[in-house]
């Protein structure tokens, strides 16, 4: 054997202020305390870097990565400093950078500018005993395949500048940033290397050996290979996989070498894909499989198939049961940028990412243990909002699960048979193709958190107010059309109606909205869809709390939970405003009322719902007249018919149009009605002509209109769109219909959507030729890998896709106009859809809303820290 594969670590650790969580530049202060030989500076002032003794075996790394660690703690905690080895600092931001004064760095400093300034990022570096520079060299080629698996694993960046930036780890994107990092590709020899080292230096572009920054390279003052594409792991254990996985890796390619067979290698730009891969999504999203056409697979099937194909060499080495369990243990727990995002996730507090990779890099080798185990049944997925990976339920979730695992399959088989009686009892269908069908409603709820659901109703309220500036606007002046904004054809969209424009400036057109977001694997929300027509679902959100209450009383409930019927009061006060303002006196004696196509109607339990909670009379066309105006300066009314009730505002719950609504007899009451509308004697709750709003092509223009009319930027994401009426864009859709979803612009009920990757090959060809013979009628947008959860399927839980629908009650396009209804209503797709309308087979779930005051912790003054646990060699 040529190669000694000893093994070595540098360990790079931030230094955390535990009173603030932030960056503390005091390295130079520890390092006057600490031993030489074994603890260095770094370019920042911020960080400590580590160098642990030479070892032969997992166990003793494991050994001299804790003492190392200890005796920096130790010394951190005499400044009330506090060690995190992580990528980034959860708290930092580039202006906590000082730099580490010497020569050399200033130097650095001088020649890099920005690139200096950014690096408040800290890594692990393995070395394995490799002295033939030779052989090194070439192993350093043979080995780049694995490393996107190693910085998955040990991904622990997602947050920087107080944000998250969306990546696993960003530190591995400012570290590509160096000219000299990265692969070198495939050399023969040292002398090769050396040359192309000399030849960087001479350019002038790096100063020093040092900055051969290279994923895998001859150490410059060591006898060994030494890696560098991973992220400080604040579980030890963590590295000590990826030490394990990375010997092993230089033993297989040192084997192969010796028997004179051809490495295996990508091509530079789909290694440097493959690293992007995994720095985006880390184990949580795909990482690229080993196959000479590489295609995206589960990063956990990667994990899994490194470890098989390396079991012969992690054999040999006496390391295959360690790291095997080891992997494991990492899969389930996920790597450090899911927990921290999981630990943001509860109160959106990044002290509590802090406080987390903080107690970790204090805390035993193997980590915290677990809450609670795990749901071995479950079938889990990336995006999981209650269950992690390995099916490891999430700690807000963790009562819920414990009250159904608790629960013997006798008793759930009770509480589903009475959630079917209250289903039955109360009349809860929705009506699809002219049939009232039962509406389904789940018996595991959805959970939002504060601080989710803060971010969520700001967003929401935002993009209300732009909807309905816009819909005044363009029955009115039309400004947007005017500066260039929008053009002219607009008024051609589907939504367009001409009695619109009848309705006097000023009036809100669009009282009730309602937005479909999605959340993605990662975490973030996304908008899918505006509604503003007539938004169904808030009767429905309510119907399933009383439910749940009336089935599972027992079921623990949060702090803090929303009542959603709340939302009747807002409900009816934006009525009561809208009517106030049409009639330009107060509205404490106007009267409200909703009108329905009536029984017959799909959504007829929510608007006999609404009507009954929310004080509005119930009518239909036949129950209306208008009463004619009795002087010259009065304006006709609109009344009904068996009370004389004079009605100043009128919620439209209606399946035709307004002007097309007659009565029994044939008597265009709809008609009648548009016109007393427009001359202000009743206030139309979501107006004729919304639907130019919504019409699915419209979707694309709504951050422009955030930034037209309210000047600001949009504080929600929208789901990538394109309109196939643009030529360049309809290119790029009719090459890709088999990845996209595609949907007529003015569908409704998911009718007509078409999701690529999931439809047969026949039914992609013809939405590609529906597209090309009249692509105004189409959109397409990207597919969202739908968050999902926990849903019954009768005797067990599984996975299921879900969306949510909010509503936003709009008085007006001021600051304070649009307030955001506290109810939501969680749509459940069937199993093996990811279509979740109530009207292609979709479910639903309570959505329970934590309120600002839910008696979240409170971290304290001072970041809470654990002791260290000293590891001994097994």
């Amino acid at each position: 054997m040529s190669a000694e594969l000893t093994l070595g670590a540098e360990e790079e650790l931030h230094l955390i202020d535990l009173e603030s969580g932030k960056l503390s530049a005091r390295a130079p202060q520890l390092l006057a305390r600490l031993p030489e030989s074994s603890y260095s500076a770094e370019i920042q002032r911020t960080t400590v870097e580590t160098n642990t003794a030479v070892t032969s075996t997992l166990s003793g790394l494991r050994h001299e990565l804790v003492r190392l660690r200890s005796g920096l703690i130790d010394e951190a905690a005499r400044f009330g400093l506090g060690v995190a080895a992580v990528g980034t600092a959860p708290h930092s931001d580039f202006a906590d950078f000082e730099l580490t004064a010497t020569g050399r760095y200033r130097r650095m400093q001088e020649q890099y500018r920005l690139l200096v300034d950014e690096q408040l990022i800290c890594g692990t570096q393995i070395h394995v005993g490799v002295s033939d520079r030779d052989l090194a060299v070439q192993i350093a080629g043979r080995v780049s395949r694995d490393l996107p698996i190693l910085l998955a694993l040990s991904a622990s960046s997602p947050f920087l500048n107080g944000h998250d930036t969306g990546y696993a780890s960003i530190r591995t994107t400012i570290w590509q940033r160096w000219p000299s990092a990265g692969a070198t590709g495939e050399l023969a020899s040292a002398a090769e290397y050396d040359e192309l080292l000399s030849d960087l230096i001479a350019s002038g572009v790096i100063a020093d050996a040092k900055m051969a920054y290279f994923d895998v390279r001859p150490s410059a003052h060591e006898p060994t290979l030494e890696l560098r594409v991973c992220d400080a792991c604040p579980v030890v254990d963590d590295a000590i996989l990826i030490a394990g996985l990375f010997r092993a890796s230089v033993r297989a390619a040192e084997l192969d070498i010796e028997a004179g067979r051809p490495g295996v290698t990508l091509r530079a730009p789909l290694h440097r894909a493959a690293m992007w891969q995994a720095a985006r999504g880390g184990l949580s999203g795909h990482l690229l499989d080993q196959t000479s056409h590489p295609k995206p697979v589960p990063a956990a099937w990667a994990v899994r198939d490194l470890v098989s194909r390396l079991r012969p060499q992690l054999e040999e080495l006496g390391d295959y049961d360690e790291v095997r369990e080891l992997s494991e243990m990492t899969l389930a727990r996920g790597n450090s940028a899911d927990r921290q995002r999981a630990a943001f996730a509860e109160r959106g507090e990044l002290r509590d990412v802090v406080e987390l990779v903080v107690q970790e890099t204090h805390g035993p080798a193997s980590g915290t243990a677990r809450a609670v185990s795990a749901m071995r049944s479950y079938r889990t997925r990336a995006g999981d909002e209650a269950v992690g990976p390995s099916s490891v339920p999430r700690p807000a979730y963790h009562d819920v699960i414990d009250y159904y695992r608790a629960l013997p399959a006798a008793e759930l088989t009770e509480r589903e048979e009475a959630r079917t009686g209250f289903t039955d009892d109360e009349g809860l269908t929705f009506g699809v193709n002219g049939e009232a069908q039962n509406f389904d409603v789940d018996l595991f709820p959805r959970l939002i958190s504060a601080y989710q659901w803060a971010e969520l109703k700001t967003g929401l309220a935002q993009r209300a107010r732009a909807i309905e500036a816009f819909l005044q606007d363009i029955y009115g002046e039309q400004r947007v059309v005017a500066d260039g904004i929008l053009p002219a054809t607009i008024a051609r969209a589907p939504g367009w109606r001409d009695e619109a424009t009848s309705i006097a400036p000023g009036t809100v057109r669009a009282a009730v909205m309602g937005f479909d977001l999605v959340r993605n694997e990662f975490g973030g929300w996304r908008v899918l869809e505006d509604n503003v027509r007539a938004p169904s679902g808030a009767a429905y959100a309510m119907a399933a709390r009383r439910l749940m209450d009336a089935t599972v009383p027992e079921l623990p409930r949060p702090a803090g939970l929303l009542d959603p019927h709340a939302a009747l009061a807002t409900l009816r006060e934006t009525l009561l405003a809208g009517a106030a303002a049409t009639r330009h006196e107060p509205g404490s004696t106007a009267t409200a009322a909703l009108l329905s196509s009536g029984p017959a109607s799909s959504a007829w339990f929510e608007h006999s719902r609404l009507a009954e909670g929310a004080g509005l009379l119930l009518v239909s066309a036949d129950d209306l007249e208008v009463r004619p105006a009795e002087g010259s300066g009065d304006v006709p009314e609109v009344v009904e018919k068996a009370t004389g009730t004079v009605i100043h505002a009128l919620y439209l719950r209606l399946d035709p149009e307004l002007v097309d609504l007659t009565d029994s007899a044939g008597r265009p009451i709809g008609q009648q009605i548009m016109q007393v509308a427009g001359q202000g004697g009743v206030f139309l709750a979501n107006a004729p002509g919304n639907g130019i709003a919504d019409d699915k092509a419209m979707y694309c223009n709504i951050p422009d209109l955030i930034a037209y009319y309210l000047d600001e930027r949009p504080l929600l994401e929208s789901v990538p769109t394109y309109r196939t009426s643009d030529p360049s864009e309809r290119r790029t859709v009719l090459e890709r219909v088999g990845e996209l979803v595609t949907k007529p612009v003015d569908g409704q009920g998911g009718r007509g959507v078409l999701i690529g990757p999931s439809a047969p090959a026949a039914e992609v060809a013809e939405r590609r030729t529906e597209i090309a013979a009249n692509p105004e009628v189409w959109v397409a947008q990207e597919l969202v890998a739908l968050s999902s959860l926990p849903t019954f399927d009768g005797t067990a839980l599984e996975p299921r896709h879900v969306d949510l629908r909010a509503f936003v009650y709009v008085r007006g396009t001021g600051p304070d106009d649009a307030v955001v209804g506290d109810l939501a209503l969680t749509r459940v797709a069937p199993a093996g859809s990811m279509v979740v309308n109530s009207s292609q087979g979709g479910g639903a779930k309570d959505t329970w809303i934590l309120s600002p005051d839910s008696g979240a912790h409170e971290s304290g003054g001072h970041l809470r820290t654990g002791p260290v646990e000293n590891v001994t060699e097994a």
